[in-house]
């Protein structure tokens, strides 16, 4: 007899093929563009700018690389400070590293759980007194959702500090009713395995900036200056994207609306059924906003609940369920340990608290419904056990 172990392991959130991919791939293959650059990374540019109402932009081999390009396009130089978003994937902050700059990390805030327009301001003020003020601000969209744009825009504006605003997990998503990543002077979109669309690995950065879009062409592509022999007269990189993988995200492209409503479709889901237990909330959507919801998250009140967020990421693991906790903030990263961090309030560190609270449960637009029911009563079994007014999910809509 089968047991819940025996079964597919339900992923955190695995790449959805759509089936039109293959096409563009086989163009690749028959005109023999098999190497970085080709039709595919051009329309797909196209197409992507295009979808989000941006200018410009440049397909790249990761979002880290359309980071580190914004940073260097800014002249981000050793000595020079970035302020970043704490809770976020190690990836948004890297880059500053590579350019030798010095990060300062910003709390977030309870409405978004992104990046505290409080906090901003506070740091950006001590920065002022100190007369060293950021070259860039890196905001980031969690999980989705995006941060407050107007606060903080408005304040980058007051003291002149441009924004680049890491949309790796939001693409889909709007503030306002304009595309997330189109705010800040640089915006970045991810296409690795696990994001709404993938590209296997893969990024790209947009501005409404040609030029600056052309000189991330011009280091993307080893610096390369205009010379029938290879002559190079600053250092560049090898960041494009090839031409195979750009098809791949022109077949996802096509779906992506499909998959934000699924992906919301997922999230809602859990909340319906999820929601009613005492001590789990869900991670808000701001007003005015429209989440892609990439991963479902939660919160879990261990007081309440009598289990912590390690806890239960084991107990779903014993049913092969994979769920992890949310993103470790960055200032608590033993790689930035001595770096400044201005938390949302004084003795209260919004991102800390969410660390501790929060898990991203399975999202992926192709699990079924029934293995979704599945982790939802596997949640509910773990939690509740020993309380009798909740019972089984067994609908599946």
């Amino acid at each position: 007899m089968q047991t819940h172990t025996d079964k597919k392991r339900i992923y955190l959130a695995s790449p959805h093929m759509s089936g039109n991919e293959q096409k563009y791939i086989e163009q690749a293959f028959h005109t023999n563009w098999i190497a970085p650059l080709g039709p595919n990374v051009d329309a797909f540019e196209t197409e992507l700018t295009a979808y989000v109402g941006a200018s410009e932009g440049v397909a790249l081999s990761s979002g880290t690389a359309a980071i580190h390009l914004a940073l260097s396009l800014l002249g981000v130089k050793k000595g020079d400070t970035v302020f970043c978003s704490t809770f976020t994937f190690v990836a948004s902050a890297n880059p500053i590293l590579y350019q030798g700059a010095d990060p300062v990390f910003i709390d977030s805030e309870p409405d978004t759980w992104n990046m505290s327009p409080q906090a901003l301001e506070k740091a950006l003020k001590v920065a002022k007194l100190k007369r060293k003020l950021p070259k860039a601000v890196i905001v980031v969209n969690l999980y989705g959702q995006s941060a407050k744009m107007d606060e903080i825009l408005n304040l980058c504006n007051e003291y002149c500090v441009p924004v680049i605003e890491d949309a790796a997990e939001s693409l889909g998503s709007t503030y306002k009713g304009k595309a997330s990543g189109t705010f800040g002077k640089f915006g970045i979109y991810s296409f690795n395995g696990n994001k709404i669309i993938t590209t296997s690995g893969g990024g790209m950065l947009i501005s409404n900036e040609k030029e600056a879009i052309k000189k991330a062409r011009f280091l993307s592509t080893q610096a390369r200056d205009e010379a029938v022999h290879y002559q190079h007269s600053e250092m560049g990189y090898n960041y494009r994207m090839s031409n195979i993988l750009a098809g791949v995200g022109r077949g996802q492209l096509e779906v992506l609306q499909q998959r934000v409503f699924e992906k919301r479709d997922i999230f809602d889901f859990y909340e319906e059924e999820l929601s009613e237990v005492p001590g789990i909330s869900f991670m808000p959507e701001l007003e005015e906003t429209f989440s892609n919801r990439w991963l479902s998250v939660m919160t879990i009140d261990e007081k309440i609940t009598g289990l912590s967020v390690n806890g239960l990421v084991i107990a779903l693991a014993e049913k092969n369920i994979e769920a992890r906790p949310v993103w470790k903030p960055l200032h608590l990263q033993p790689l930035f340990k001595d770096v400044a961090y201005f938390p949302h309030e004084k003795g209260h560190s919004v991102s800390e608290k969410l660390f501790k609270t929060g898990i991203c449960l399975p999202s992926g637009t192709n699990m079924t419904k029934k293995e979704q029911l599945h982790v939802i009563n596997t949640i509910k079994s773990a939690l509740i056990i020993n309380d009798p007014s909740f019972s089984p999910a067994s609908e599946i809509r």
